[in-house]
């Protein structure tokens, strides 16, 4: 039986599922000496081998039932003609902001996916090597944090130039996001016919817009998004973050699971949804002693419904976790009754 494939349909399952976000990364010795192996982050990603190796390292140390193909948000934004690095602590910085409408313009739109080709064969690669009570994810930004990468030109604390442009352009911003729902919807499915069972889109910056902007400009991208996955048979997450506020524009969305962070109570968020759900331990926790690590992860698991959830972090994890903090997580989940 697939755990997580089944809590994503509301199927009963004998323990609650269990993956983390960013699972495959820095706080893995063994990562770290790929990476270094790779000679850039870049080249990790779109190395088929050494992706897939990357993808699968977590998996031999810990008890995950889901693997997440290991790539980055941005990537598929090469392939509309965008061009970005990475710096070993800044994150992304893109060679140029795309802060107008006449930049969207020039944006290679509807986008071609043979570039990808490496995605695709590292998620062959993965399957090949994954049990079958093991789930893959495919994954992809959503629209308006893709959009608040372009208009910034890189990361952000306030993501000022984005919220402008709700105002200045308000038309243009709307048709950007719908045509990047288009892109992300494809690029999903691009995925799924590598390989990819569920996939998951991560609106990391979504708390920045109240729940009216969020509605207005985002959802009907989101939709388009979603849709183009119908037919796949394949579970649909939407991650949120800082997002508890926006719950309501979530119900009416085509995603099997929402995915919060450790500032939304897991059981609200399945009854204001009707959506399973995932999370939310706040990755602060796994820096705690071992034993306050089980007690904060058994009293998510209480919060959590008893038909459709799968345990997860509220975030992605962080780099300097100690492996302990991370085995106490997870023995916790293991061991629920």
């Amino acid at each position: 039986m697939n755990r997580f494939l089944a809590a994503c349909r509301k199927q009963r399952v004998d323990r609650p599922p269990v993956w983390i976000m960013r699972q495959a990364g820095r706080y893995l010795p063994e990562y770290r000496e790929l990476r270094e192996k790779a000679g850039s982050f870049l080249a990790l990603c779109t190395t088929p081998e050494l992706a897939a190796e990357a993808t699968l390292q977590p998996l031999r140390r810990f008890p995950l039932d889901a693997a997440i193909i290991f790539s980055d948000i941005l990537l598929p934004l090469q392939a509309l003609g965008v061009s970005f690095s990475f710096s070993e602590n800044g994150g992304p910085r893109l060679t140029k902001a795309w802060d107008n409408p006449q930049a969207w313009a020039q944006l290679q739109l509807p986008a071609s996916w043979e570039s990808m080709a490496p995605v695709a064969e590292a998620i062959g690669l993965v399957r090949q090597a994954l049990t079958p009570e093991v789930a893959l994810l495919g994954f992809c930004g959503a629209p308006w944090t893709l959009a608040c990468y372009l208009i910034e030109g890189q990361g952000s604390s306030d993501w000022t130039n984005v919220r402008k442009a709700i105002y200045r352009f308000p038309s243009e911003l709307k048709a950007l996001l719908l045509s990047l729902g288009q892109a992300m919807g494809s690029y999903l499915a691009f995925q799924v016919r590598a390989g990819a069972q569920a996939v998951q889109v991560f609106d990391s910056w979504a708390g920045v817009l109240p729940l009216e902007r969020y509605q207005a400009f985002v959802v009907p991208a989101l939709e388009a998004l979603f849709h183009t996955l119908d037919g796949l048979d394949v579970p649909r997450i939407l991650y949120l973050g800082h997002g508890s506020h926006l719950l309501p524009a979530v119900a009416s969305l085509p995603v099997e699971v929402v995915s919060v962070d450790w500032r939304t109570d897991l059981q609200i968020a399945a009854e204001r949804t009707g959506k399973a759900v995932q999370g939310n331990l706040d990755p602060a926790v796994l820096f705690a002693e071992t034993s306050e690590v089980r007690r904060q992860t058994q009293a998510m698991l209480q919060r959590a419904p008893e038909v459709g959830y799968i345990a997860n972090l509220g975030h992605g994890i962080w780099p300097d976790t100690p492996m302990a903090g991370v085995e106490a997580f997870l023995a916790a989940i293991q061991e629920k009754p």
